[in-house]
């Protein structure tokens, strides 16, 4: 799979990637973090937060999100490639060796180190790993 390259593509994965968060409420700049992972475009930021409201999969409610499309995280055994390679942490920069790309029906995310692909999906909390 490729990464995505058209605005809508990104707005597509960024829906997404939301609706497979594994929190049902977030914070808006955690929210945030994530979707700069696709793009760090303020505009596009903004139009996959309103394009994932109006779908109804996520609700707001002042600095924070609640994630309404429970059950559909994503599922690691099946969604996540680990490669091997030399790559660069979409998150946190870091350079890895071991890359791991998220697929979604939109397309693909990635790389990321171990602990960032946790975060991203929202299996593990900033304060949980920092």
């Amino acid at each position: 799979m490729t990464e995505p390259r058209t605005r809508d593509e990104k707005l597509e994965l960024g829906v997404e990637l939301l609706a497979h968060l594994e929190r049902e409420e977030i914070d808006l700049a955690a929210a945030v973090d994530r979707i700069e992972t696709i793009t760090t475009s303020p505009a596009l930021t903004r139009d996959v937060l309103d394009a994932a409201e109006k779908r109804g999969v996520i609700d707001r409610e002042g600095a924070r999100l609640r994630v309404r499309t429970g059950g559909t995280y994503v599922e690691y055994d099946s969604q996540v490639v680990a490669r091997e390679g030399d790559f660069e942490c979409r998150r946190c920069g870091a350079s890895i060796s071991t890359g791991h790309f998220v697929e979604f029906d939109a397309g693909e995310l990635g790389a990321f180190g171990s602990s960032c692909i946790r975060k991203v999906t929202g299996r593990e909390s900033e304060s949980e790993s920092e």
